[in-house]
């Protein structure tokens, strides 16, 4: 490593202490408060942008830090410890929407869009799931048509993560078959959206559902290739938001970690420390080779992004499958060490395992990550033996 990798190196290591610090000063005092209310301060999204967290991985020519994957993902999950909602947050205007524009934005739109999500000046949501449709992405049932040099979009979606908050959209509509990305402002035409009320987790997310009746969208605000939103814009921004659950995955462990350690080393049962039981220590050993499991797996497919090799996208997967459940069982493990004060609002407990769910359901199910790697592994792992039997007849 030359000195002056050392340096960049130091730099983003850096830049990740100072997020550690901001996030136990800014967010989690305030995590409970946010989920309570069901809203995130605008005063912290200015704050955040001020430091650059809301593009942590764009190019500084952008507004970004340019954080590499490995240490976004190191800044994903500090952000994810404090605050599920604000690293939400950052998952849909870093990772599916700011990477999904660089990869595929003509400079006007990379250049127009990508500033004003770092200033904060924009808040961006990704408009993909609608009310019958949700993992089966290229059934899409909004609609655009064609109609000289503009496209008009008509239909709902549904569960869309800051959609009552977003400036703009990235929409995934049809057009008899053929699946296009588009970039819509809230201000081109009849857009509506409506909050969803009385969620399990994620209720400071700003979900809502959003109706599109006629919008009129500009072509040159096609994202990508006509009929590529599918293959390209959907493919690219759920790789990149599998990325960054995988690591809100090992936050929320880390933090069911910390707090079954913590009460296990403060409360008494039976005359003894929860933790001199032999049952609890078991329970917190196989927790902390479950964490130290989801974070090396991270790791990996942190740095397979980082050097662009074939195998990220399948190690992302796998990263995002094993981590999404580890977070669910530490959860539970979290609140069962807790007993009775486990399920009170009291204690963060009972929030960490709300949270922890969701991450087994948006982007992409584990039942759909399971069906990925076992198509991979089946491939992969198939090796072609010679048939004994004719070898045995043949001599």
């Amino acid at each position: 490593m030359n000195t002056k990798t050392r340096s960049i190196e130091a730099y983003r290591r850096q830049l990740v202490e100072e997020a550690h610090v901001f996030a136990d000063r800014e967010i989690r005092p305030f995590a409970a408060d946010f989920d309570e209310r069901g809203q995130l301060s605008k005063d912290l999204i200015g704050k955040m942008a001020e430091r650059g967290y809301l593009s942590a991985s764009f190019p500084e020519r952008y507004g970004g830090l340019a954080l590499d994957p490995v240490h976004y993902g190191l800044f994903t999950e500090v952000i994810g410890k404090a605050c599920c909602n604000v690293r939400t947050l950052i998952t849909v205007n870093t990772s599916l929407i700011g990477e999904t524009l660089l990869r595929y934005g003509t400079e006007e739109q990379k250049n127009e869009w990508l500033p004003k999500i770092a200033s904060g000046e924009k808040v961006g949501a990704f408009a993909l799931s609608e009310p019958l449709v949700g993992s089966d992405a290229k059934n899409v049932q909004t609609a655009y048509r064609r109609e000289g040099n503009k496209y008009v979009l008509n239909g709902k979606k549904k569960w869309i993560s800051f959609g009552d908050l977003a400036d703009f959209f990235i929409v995934i509509a049809g057009d008899r078959g053929q699946v296009t990305a588009f970039l819509v402002e809230r201000t081109q035409g009849d857009i509506t959206s409506t909050p969803i009320q009385g969620m399990m987790a994620n209720r400071a997310s700003h979900i809502a559902e959003i109706e599109f009746k006629n919008v009129e969208v500009p072509a040159e605000n096609v994202l990508g290739p006509v009929g590529g939103g599918f293959a390209y814009i959907v493919s690219t921004a759920l790789d990149h938001g599998r990325y960054s659950i995988a690591w809100a995955g090992v936050a929320i462990a880390q933090e069911a970690v910390n707090a079954m350690v913590a009460y296990a080393r403060t409360r008494s049962q039976f005359g003894e420390r929860l933790h001199q039981h032999q049952l609890i220590k078991g329970m917190i050993g196989d927790s902390i080779t479950q964490l130290h499991a989801a974070r090396a797996l991270c790791r990996k497919a942190g740095e397979l992004r980082r050097d662009r090799d074939a195998e990220a996208v399948i190690e992302t997967s796998i990263a995002k499958y094993f981590a999404s459940k580890a977070a669910m069982q530490l959860a539970t493990d979290n609140v069962q060490i807790h007993g009775g004060n486990g399920i009170s609002n009291q204690y963060p407990a009972e929030r960490l395992f709300r949270e922890a769910k969701v991450l087994e359901i948006i982007e992409g199910t584990s039942q759909l990550q399971q069906q990925m790697i076992s198509d991979y592994g089946l491939q992969k792992y198939f090796v072609k033996r010679p048939n004994l039997s004719e070898e045995r007849s043949g001599h």
